[in-house]
């Protein structure tokens, strides 16, 4: 059996286990990033990068190339499908609390692959591709991680073990903590496409959350491609809600012509909202989609993983100095839990609320609440401050 050394060893390449891997790395810190696919998998589901995310990731010299990737997103509209109603924010409003004051609108593995190319490079990292992890035994000295390769399986130890491996992490099935919530009743399904919707529907931007009683949307723009997210339910199959048919009939009910719009990917999804019971256990911690799952309405859930994926290694950084790793470590749980249960899981849900709720009194009040925030001016801004992620993070550094 082949066997390794390391310091730390993180499950999961995507864009929360590579950002932790890449500041690990930039800190000294010897790193192992095991990744179950050939490659850095082209998944559609995030796109969205809040602007304290661009603040994390520019210490890490980063952000600037997403930029240049990517469609920078200031203004963001909640819209009335049946009117044509549109309730408008600007991020470029509180240039004051943040040196990126907009979203940036870049599809997910563009990240990940930049990072993992660049540790594919560097000394103090190894990124292993084609192995899954299938187990792991911690003990007060540290951890041996066993991971199947094509032909064989490797043993691996560290010191600390981080499951960034997903929704279905196989690192938060062996911990066996409870994942506590619930599964939206109906599936999501993404269209992405280069047909230029803007010319059909006036006044877009990049990014539209689209409330209606029937088929409640979300229009997102990235730069090549234009990604619609609608509900399905669970009586369509899967494959007529990805059919040629179903396609047409979504496209016919948004801009006419559905038969002609072409697509690039037809993707349906489960949506949850869950929080792991603990995302620190001794000697392994769960950070990302491994430890807690929202909706997408907001783009909050790649964010708040990365989020946890630099409180942690901050933390680590300061445990391989000499301090504390009980204090600490039971620190970034008590941050990251609070922060996710008490704000993504929450916000979330609203704005899933909003869209969904149709022409009820529920979302009239709803409704109601947006524009006070739209005209108010200091609702607005801290309304701002809430939906950019800014205000979670403030409120976190407050516990100890």
């Amino acid at each position: 059996m082949k066997q390794l050394k390391t310091q730390i060893v993180i499950a999961g390449a995507g864009p929360v286990g590579a950002v932790t891997a890449y500041y690990l790395a930039q800190k000294g810190i010897d790193v192992v990033l095991l990744e179950a696919g050939g490659s850095n998998a082209q998944d559609l589901r995030a796109s969205t990068f809040h602007p304290p995310t661009l603040e994390m990731l520019d210490e890490l010299g980063i952000t600037q190339k997403l930029i240049d990737k990517g469609l920078k997103a200031p203004i963001f509209h909640f819209r009335e499908r049946k009117t044509g109603e549109v309730i408008d924010f600007d991020l470029s409003e509180i240039s004051d609390r943040t040196k990126f004051p907009f979203r940036i609108q870049c599809e997910q593995y563009h990240l990940s692959s930049m990072l993992s190319s660049e540790l594919e490079n560097s000394e103090k990292a190894q990124v292993l591709f084609n192995h899954r992890v299938v187990g792991f035994h911690q003990n007060s000295g540290g951890v041996e991680v066993y991971a199947e390769a094509p032909e064989s399986i490797i043993k691996i130890e560290a010191d600390y073990l981080i499951g960034a491996d997903g929704s279905n992490s196989i690192i938060r099935k062996w911990l066996e903590t409870d994942f506590i919530g619930f599964t939206y009743p109906e599936k999501f399904l993404c269209f992405s496409t280069e047909e230029p919707i803007e010319e059909t529907i006036p006044n877009l931007s990049y990014v539209n959350y689209v409330s209606d009683p029937k088929e409640w949307l979300v229009l997102l723009r990235v730069p090549k491609l234009w990604r619609v997210l609608v509900p399905a339910t669970e009586e369509q199959s899967d494959a007529f809600l990805t059919s040629d048919t179903h396609k047409s009939e979504v496209f016919d009910r948004l801009i006419g012509n559905g038969a002609g719009v072409e697509t690039k990917h037809r993707t349906i999804y489960r949506v949850h909202q869950r929080v792991a019971k603990k995302f620190v256990h001794d000697r392994v911690i769960i950070i990302g989609d491994a430890a807690h799952l929202n909706n997408p309405i907001g783009g909050f859930g790649m964010n708040s993983g990365i989020h946890d994926a630099v409180n942690l290694c901050e933390k680590l950084e300061r445990i391989y100095s000499g301090s504390d790793a009980d204090e600490l470590l039971g620190k970034f749980e008590r941050q990251r839990h609070k922060t996710t249960h008490d704000f993504i899981q929450a916000q979330t849900i609203r704005n899933m609320e909003y869209l969904s709720q149709g022409d009820s009194s529920e979302h009239q009040l709803r409704k109601s609440e947006m524009e006070r925030n739209r005209n108010d001016v200091e609702l607005r801004r801290s309304y701002l401050l809430r939906q950019s992620m800014i205000e979670s993070l403030e409120q976190q550094k407050a516990i100890v």
